[in-house]
């Protein structure tokens, strides 16, 4: 059976992986000028190469963090990494577009990135793999044992309704209104290795689920398994992967600030001896899609006692339990971002808004990369 060790992080350390599309500033289309924009990165500022990657298309940027200790300085970094792209895409006539999804892109106009992990994805997964236009947020949290990281990260299953709600950015494809607030959630898990993870009881039984994976010839590297939430031992992490893009840095520290402080309770606490809170898979994938198809007005299942109460109620609750570990982790002042969150309205809704009031998805393009400059 294969051995997975874990570096644990001595300390809740904070990464954040904030992934955008690339636009044509004339047309809102998707634009395949990624290489160019790498190309340019290396030509003229190779120091931030490492904090601006490839992913499997040609028309996709992500931005990522050093090891931060608190959201402030995760978003200082994204901040810093993200004005020297901007400054590079608006030379390339491109904006930086930070949605789950784009609202009327064509998937047969896109080009591969170059390599041979993505041209091997796509001869597997065939018309799903060619599908995904679609963008995210990744938020890794420091855990110390890998004890912990298989009880913190089945409790942490219980909020994943509350941060696919909050994010969702994804509710238009290929020119139509889905009538989900999320449609990249319900996309990518079609991929055969995605969507939600299996629930462990032990390290023992990952490391033999892997083991089957890959004797199975299913991945051949730990890292294809690309779970909504997984372990990633290399880094000595906990990997949230259910938000979508996206749309603002305002929204985006309120976001990653409720998942650090999520994970860091549910560390102490079943540090503390405490049997965390879990949920059936089937009651987490009811979850799942609630959030994704209703958003923000999502009845969600809360226990395993299936008590339900709306998604906005519970997060307010849930923001006041909180409040001690945000004081503790500094991000009181981000954290509360997700009551602007729920008041202002997510994403998606806005979304449609602009799209009701104007008729044009080139017009919801715009809005989405105007946001960039906004709250």
């Amino acid at each position: 059976m294969a051995s997975i060790e874990f570096d644990g992080s001595p300390t809740p350390t904070l990464g954040v992986e904030w992934e955008f599309a690339l636009t044509d500033k004339v047309t809102g289309d998707l634009s395949n000028s990624a290489a160019a924009l790498f190309a340019a990165v290396g030509e003229h500022h190779p120091d931030r190469a490492g904090k601006i990657h490839k992913e499997l298309l040609r028309n996709t940027v992500e931005l990522v963090t050093g090891i931060c200790r608190t959201t402030g300085e995760a978003i200082a970094d994204l901040t810093d990494t993200l004005g020297v792209v901007r400054v590079l895409t608006e030379d390339l006539g491109v904006d930086l577009y930070g949605a789950g999804t784009h609202p009327f892109a064509e998937y047969s106009t896109q080009l591969l990135t170059e390599g041979h992990r993505y041209a091997e994805l796509i001869e597997r997964t065939q018309w799903w793999g060619r599908q995904m236009l679609i963008w995210g947020v990744h938020v890794h949290v420091g855990i110390s044992h890998r004890d912990k990281v298989l009880p913190v990260l089945d409790a942490l299953l219980n909020y994943y309704p509350h941060l696919l709600a909050l994010s969702s950015s994804s509710p238009m494809w290929a020119g139509q209104d889905t009538g989900y607030a999320s449609n990249r959630a319900m996309m990518f898990q079609q991929l055969p290795t995605a969507g939600l993870p299996f629930q462990f009881e032990t390290w023992a039984q990952f490391e033999a689920f892997v083991t089957d994976q890959m004797t199975t010839g299913i991945i051949d590297h730990l890292n294809e398994i690309r779970w909504d939430i997984r372990p990633s031992p290399h880094l000595g992490t906990i990997e949230v992967r259910v938000c979508d893009g996206m749309t603002n840095l305002g929204e985006l520290s309120a976001v990653v600030a409720l998942i650090h402080c999520l994970v860091v309770d549910l560390d102490r606490r079943f540090t503390a001896g405490e049997t965390l809170p879990t949920m059936a898979p089937w009651l987490v994938q009811e979850n799942k899609w609630r959030a994704a198809r209703y958003g923000l007005d999502a009845i969600v299942i809360l226990d395993a006692d299936c008590r339900e109460k709306l998604v906005t109620d519970d997060l307010r609750v849930l923001l006041e339990r909180l409040e001690p570990i945000a004081r503790e982790l500094d991000c009181v002042a981000e954290l509360s971002g997700v009551e602007r969150i729920i008041a202002r309205g997510a994403s998606y809704q806005r979304q449609r808004a602009v799209h009701r009031r104007t008729q044009s998805m080139r017009d919801v393009v715009a809005s989405v990369v105007a946001e960039l400059d906004g709250p």
